[in-house]
This record gives C-alpha cells, structure tokens and sequence, in this order.
C-alpha cells in the first residue's frame, strides 16, 4: 500500500470512509484509493458532489488531520478541524488586542516586508540562470529586484516615526500607504514575470477573480491550496484566521490568513509554477478557459510536493511545510510578549 501523506479527492460522487486504520475512496462499487491513517497529515477536497462518512470526519479530527475544501477555480470555502484547536484564549486575546497597538503594525510590517523580500529574492534566483544565456533579461531582473527592495526601505521608514517610537501608530491609520507600498512592488514584480514565462502561455499580467488565461488559473488554483496549509498553520498555533492586521476587517474574511499567507506565495506556489511553465509543461484548460481536472490534480500534487521540499531556516533545514508552522508559533509568541520581534520567513536565492 502506498504511503498517502496529502490525499487529494477530485472524483465527482466520491465517497470518503474509514475502514480500520485507513481511508477509503470510492465511488459506486470501485475503490479509487486508501491512505494509511498514520501517515496521512490531510485531505483537500477539490471537487463537488464528494460526500464523507461521520467516522472518517471523527477519526481525521482526533488525529489532528485537516480536510480542506477549494472550488473548481481554486477558492478555499472550508476546512474541517477539531473544535478544541478554537479554545487557546490568551493567544487570541492578545491577538485582539494588538490591533490597536503598535505592535499589530510591526506585525503588517513584518510579513509585508518576507512578501516583498521572497518576491525580489525569487528574481533574483531566476535571473542567475539567464547570466550567459539572455544577459539583457538577467540585467532587468536584478534592477527589478533592486526597485522592489526599494519599497523595502519605504516599509522600514514606519518604525523611526516618532510615533511608533511612542506606541501610538497603529496600522489603520497608515493601512492605505502600506497597500500602496505593496501595490507599487507588485507592479514591478508581475511585469517581471510577463519576460520571464514562455510566450505560448500568453501572460497579461496578473489577474485575481475571472482569469481566463492559464498561468493566473493556476496561480489562483495553487495560492488556494496554499490557503488551507496556512490557515491551519494559524490554528494550531492558537491563532484566529479571521483578525489579521494589514488586512481590513470584513464579515468572513480571513483576514490574518490573508496577512500570513503573503510571505509564502513566492516561495510556494509562485515558484512552482514558474518552474512548471518553464519546463513547457501544457496548462490544459476544458472550452470554458478552466484549469483541466487532470491538471488541477497535476498542480496540486506540485504544491504539496513543494511544501515537503527542504530549506535552510535558522541554520538547519526544515520542511518548507515545518517551516510556515514553526512560523505561525513565532508570531504566536510575539503577540503573547514572549518573543521580542517577528521576523519574516525569508528563502535565500
């Protein structure tokens, strides 16, 4: 029996079971897979009309295994975890508290500064593989790069303000600046892209909601997958995805995993993908301009890969996937007053 750790469930009229110590996919009479509870760490549902068993749903919350819902398109809309990863109240209440605080705006600095940073560093690791071969791309790359970390020193500016010297600023006051901070970097950033992805996947630029072409679908797709091993990141630590910091307070909106997840997209999904589309893999779409169901599978499998892929972080190597929980408990930390300042994930290039 092959060793599962992400199961993934695209099969319309699915039906997830438990059966001893594994889970059972199926459909009608046909067994489409099993996965071996002991090394199964989570479930992403990526299809409708899949339905589950009230054990297999009870035994994947004991063992702290997480079932994640996304849509055709990539969009997160549930996720399934145990009731008692919801009671760490100290945590949550100085979460709350903090947004009120300078340090709630230390913490926008932070992961907008790893967003920014991952963004220019992964430039910069793609532009050295073009130094030979297309000198004048390597040359735009890096002064992009360089333009992106200007935006850097623009964030760092925030904390010599008397002010936040002071603890008075707080990140509503100054959340339209910061936006625009970051707006300006991804401008670059995507306008770098248009040069380096083969012309034959027709890249406009990047697109968010209604994308028809094949790279933004898929990036759509990927950071949809990234949102779930992030928000679960968020609760294990004892963290509410719902109250972030740079992103605005909205009825369902996840705000903290929002401001989470920004310092990972590069590294994760951006990264992937990229690849991916340099390799000449196809980016197949059905008549409708939707990612195929055999390339969101194709995809989704390259993510989870990439976050079981090694880093160098804090001067050993760590699971990419380690790395955002270790993460999150950091931030965790630095809200109850237990760790002086947070500092971004940042992947060397």
């Amino acid at each position: 029996m092959p060793i599962i750790q992400h199961l993934i469930v695209d099969e319309f009229g699915a039906f997830i079971g438990k059966h001893s110590e594994r889970i059972i996919v199926t459909k009608g009479e046909q067994k489409l897979t099993q996965a071996p509870l002991v090394h199964l760490e989570s479930i992403l549902i990526a299809s409708s009309g899949v339905s589950l068993s009230a054990d297999a749903i009870r035994e994947c919350t004991q063992r702290g295994i997480p079932i994640f819902f996304v849509s055709g398109s990539g969009s997160p809309y549930a996720a399934l975890y145990s009731a008692g990863l919801t009671g760490t109240i100290a945590t949550r209440r100085a979460q709350l508290r903090a947004y009120d605080t300078t340090l709630g705006l230390d913490m926008a600095l932070a992961m907008g500064s790893g967003k920014l940073q991952n963004q220019a560093n992964l430039l910069k690791y793609i532009a050295k593989y073009r130094k030979e071969t297309q000198p004048t791309l390597y040359e735009e790359l890096r002064r992009t790069a360089l333009e992106i970390e200007d935006q850097l020193v623009e964030l760092a500016q925030y904390r010599t303000l008397p002010e936040f010297r002071e603890g008075s600023l707080t990140v509503e006051a100054v959340r339209d600046q910061l936006l625009g901070i970051e707006g300006r970097a991804a401008e670059r950033y995507w306008s770098a892209v248009t040069q380096i992805l083969p012309e034959k996947y027709a890249f406009p630029g990047r697109l968010r909601r209604g994308a028809a072409d094949p790279v933004n679908s898929a990036l759509n797709y990927g950071y949809g997958i990234l949102y779930g091993q992030i928000e679960r990141a968020l609760v294990l630590a004892g963290l509410d995805p719902y109250a972030g910091f740079l992103h605005a307070d909205r009825p369902g909106k996840p705000s903290m995993t929002l401001d989470f997840i920004e310092e990972f997209r590069a590294v994760v999904v951006d990264r992937t993908i990229f690849g991916m589309a340099n390799r000449g893999i196809p980016f197949a779409q059905d008549e409708d301009n939707r990612l195929s169901k055999d390339f969101r599978r194709q995809l989704a499998e390259a993510i989870l890969n990439r976050l079981e892929s090694s880093v160098e972080y804090e001067n050993k190597r760590h699971l990419l996937r380690n790395v955002i929980q270790i993460q999150a408990r950091h931030l965790a930390a630095c809200l109850r007053g237990e760790r002086p300042a947070y500092q971004p994930f940042t992947l060397a290039w």
